[in-house]
C-alpha cells in the first residue's frame, strides 16, 4: 500500500479497521463495529476514492446485498471500484443481517430465505427475531449516522440486488430525506406476496398482514407517491427467480405508475440473477447515483 494515501480510523473507538487495499485511485477498506441495533458485531466494506481520503466530501452509494450474501460478494465480484474511482464516488456494502459469533446466539433458520443472510432489511417484531433482526434501524439510523460522521460523504444514494434491491426500494421510499437516489438490480418487488417474503415475514411479523404490507417495497411506493426524479431498475430477462414469481417486477411498475414515480425499468435479454449480470449494468447505476447527487 502506498503510505502517502494511508487512511485509518483506528482512533475511533466505535470501529475496528480489518483491512485496507489500494485499488485504482482509491482504497478498499473493511471495518467492524458493535451494533446496539442488532446487539452483535457488524461489518461493512467501503471504497474510498483519493478525493475522500484527502478529506474532500464525495457522494456515496449504500449497496444492500441479496439472500445468503455478505459484504464480500459485491466487493469482490461486482467490479465497481474503477468507475467509482473515475467519478470520485464512495461505495459502501454492509452485511445482510446479524450473525452468530462465539459471544452471540442469533436466531437462524435452515431455509436460506429466512434468518441469517435473509433480513429483508426490516425490524422484526416477533420473538426470537426481534432481539437482533433490526436491520431497518441499523441501516437508516445507526450505520447511516456512523458513515456520515466518520467519512467524507456529501450525500448518500441507496441501491441493492435481489433481497437487497427490495431493501433499497423499501428504505429509499420510506426515508427519502436520507437518500438522494434509488436504484435496484433484480429486486424482490412485492415481498409480502412472494413465497420467499411470506416465509420470512411469517417469522418476523407473525400473522399481522398490515406489518407485511408496511415492509413491502411496491406497497410502500404506491402509498407514499413520487419521491425521486427517477428510479433505475435492471432485471435479467432470463432470471429463473423472475420466472418462478419470486421477484414480481410487474408490481413495481404498477406501483410506480400509481405513485406517478418516474421509473426506468430495463429487461436485459439473456441475463440471469448472477454477479455476471451485475457486472454488466453496475456502471450505469453508479452513473445514475452520481448524476442524482449532482442535482441534489
Amino acid at each position: 500500500m502506498n503510505n502517502a494515501y494511508a487512511h485509518s480510523l483506528a482512533t475511533n473507538s466505535q470501529m475496528t479497521q480489518i483491512s485496507v487495499n489500494r485499488c485504482f485511485d482509491g482504497e478498499q477498506h473493511y471495518y467492524r463495529h458493535e451494533s446496539p441495533a442488532t446487539k452483535t458485531s457488524m461489518t461493512f466494506s467501503i471504497y474510498l476514492p483519493d478525493e475522500a481520503l484527502a478529506g474532500q466530501r464525495c457522494p456515496a452509494i449504500l449497496y444492500l446485498s441479496g439472500l445468503t450474501c455478505n459484504a464480500d460478494n459485491v466487493t469482490h465480484k461486482a467490479h465497481f471500484q474503477q468507475k467509482c474511482s473515475e467519478l470520485g464516488m464512495i461505495f459502501i456494502a454492509p452485511d445482510t443481517s446479524p450473525r452468530s459469533s462465539d459471544d452471540d446466539e442469533v436466531p437462524d433458520d435452515e431455509r436460506y430465505f429466512v434468518g441469517q443472510g435473509a433480513s429483508y432489511y426490516v425490524d422484526a417484531t416477533k420473538a426470537p427475531w426481534s432481539e437482533n433482526f433490526n436491520m431497518q434501524s441499523y441501516i437508516v439510523d445507526e450505520l447511516y449516522d456512523l458513515l456520515r460522521s466518520e467519512f467524507a460523504i456529501s450525500s448518500i444514494g441507496i441501491m441493492g440486488h435481489s433481497m437487497g434491491g427490495h431493501g433499497a426500494l423499501l428504505l429509499g421510499f420510506k426515508f427519502p430525506s436520507k437518500f438522494v437516489s434509488v436504484s435496484a438490480l433484480s429486486p424482490v418487488c412485492a415481498a409480502s406476496e412472494s413465497d420467499w417474503g411470506q416465509a420470512a415475514y411469517t417469522e418476523y411479523f407473525g400473522d399481522d398482514k398490515e406489518l407485511w404490507t408496511q415492509a413491502d417495497a411496491a406497497h410502500t411506493i404506491a402509498r407514499v407517491g413520487q419521491q425521486y426524479a427517477g428510479v433505475l431498475v435492471d432485471q435479467g430477462a432470463a432470471d429463473n427467480f423472475l420466472a418462478e414469481g419470486q421477484l414480481q417486477t410487474e408490481k413495481l411498475q404498477q406501483a410506480c405508475d400509481k405513485a406517478e414515480q418516474p421509473l426506468t425499468l430495463r429487461y436485459q435479454a439473456g441475463h440471469d440473477h448472477s454477479y455476471y449480470f451485475i457486472q454488466t449494468v453496475i456502471n450505469d447505476h453508479i452513473w445514475h447515483h452520481w448524476r442524482m447527487a449532482q442535482l441534489a
